[in-house]
C-alpha cells in the first residue's frame, strides 16, 4: 500500500487495483484545519513506525509555524483525538521549513528543516548549532524525562557543540539550506538528500 501526504492537510491511502492504485476516498486524516498552504507551507512530510502502529506527520500551523505530530492508528485511520505534538519551531519566513520526515534504519524519527526562509539566510540559521533551523534532527519519538521526546545518546552533539558553542542535541546535521526531501540508501544505510541550492545549483 501506498499513503500520500496532499500538502492542503490530507493524508491519502493508495489501495493497489488492477495495474495501479485507487485512492480511498476517506482520508486517513484530516489536517486542512490545522495548516495553511501560503508560501512553501502545508503539510510537508509522513511517516510510519516500523510497526505501523504510529503516523509522524510534519506540518506547519496556520501561523506558519512548524508540528512534528504523532498520531496513533487504528487500522487504515490516524485518530484524531491522539494528536501528541513532539516538536514546535518558530519558522521566521514562509519559505524554506523543510519537509521530509523519515524513520532510518536504526529505528530513529529523522526530520528536515530548513533555514527559515528568504535569500541567503539571512538569520544565520545554517550555521547556527544553537538553533534546529538549517538542519536534520535525529529522535526517539518515545516520551522522556524532559519532554515528549528522547534525545539519542549517539547524536553528535549531546555532549555539547564545537568550541564550546550552545548546540541543540537534537541536530544530527547542520548546513542545509531547506533539505525538502531525503532518503536512507537500502543497500547501505547512507544518507542521501536533496537540498535547495540558490542561483547557482538547485
Amino acid at each position: 500500500d501506498l499513503y500520500a501526504a496532499e500538502r492542503a492537510g490530507l493524508v491519502r491511502h493508495l489501495v493497489p487495483a488492477g495495474d495501479g492504485f485507487s485512492v480511498d476516498p476517506s482520508p486517513v486524516l484530516d489536517l486542512t484545519a490545522r495548516t495553511t498552504t501560503d508560501g512553501e507551507r502545508g503539510l510537508l512530510g509522513l511517516a510510519f513506525s516500523p510497526d505501523g502502529t504510529r503516523l509522524y506527520v510534519h506540518h506547519t500551523s496556520p501561523l506558519g509555524d512548524t508540528r512534528l505530530v504523532e498520531y496513533t492508528m487504528a487500522g487504515d485511520q490516524a485518530v484524531a483525538a491522539s494528536r501528541r505534538v513532539l516538536l514546535r519551531v518558530a519558522q521566521p519566513f514562509p519559505n524554506h521549513n523543510g519537509g521530509q520526515v523519515a524513520v532510518g534504519p536504526d529505528g530513529k524519527l529523522y526530520l528536515g528543516l530548513g533555514d527559515g526562509g528568504a535569500g541567503g539566510d539571512p538569520l544565520g540559521n545554517g550555521q547556527d548549532t544553537s538553533v534546529v533551523l538549517g538542519k536534520i534532527l535525529r529522535l526517539d519519538p518515545r516520551p522522556g524525562a524532559r519532554g515528549p521526546y528522547t534525545v539519542p545518546r549517539t547524536n553528535p552533539f549531546v555532549a555539547g557543540g564545537p568550541a564550546g558553542a550552545a548546540t541543540r542535541p537534537e541536530i544530527w546535521l547542520y548546513g542545509v539550506r531547506n533539505p525538502w526531501r531525503f532518503s536512507f540508501d537500502r543497500a547501505t544505510g547512507a544518507l542521501w538528500i536533496g537540498d535547495v541550492g540558490q542561483d547557482t545549483f538547485e
